[in-house]
C-alpha cells in the first residue's frame, strides 16, 4: 500500500505496519490479492449495501 500511495510514507514504522495489517485484512475480506482491485471490490460492497439497506451512496 505504502507503494501505491507515497505520501503515506511518511508516517513511521508504526503507521506503515498498521496500512500493511488493513491492506491484508481488506484483501481477506474481498478475495483479492491487489491493492487496486481490492479497493475496487471493497467500495462496489459497500455500494451495494448502502443500496439495499435504502441508503442512497454518496
Amino acid at each position: 500500500m505504502l507503494t501505491a500511495y507515497p505520501p503515506l510514507s511518511g508516517g513511521g514504522p508504526l503507521i506503515a505496519r498498521q496500512l500493511e495489517d488493513a491492506t491484508y485484512t481488506l484483501c481477506v475480506l474481498t478475495g483479492t490479492r491487489q491493492l487496486d482491485t481490492t479497493l475496487f471490490v471493497a467500495r462496489r460492497q459497500l455500494a451495494d449495501a448502502m443500496t439495499q439497506n435504502g441508503s442512497p451512496p454518496r
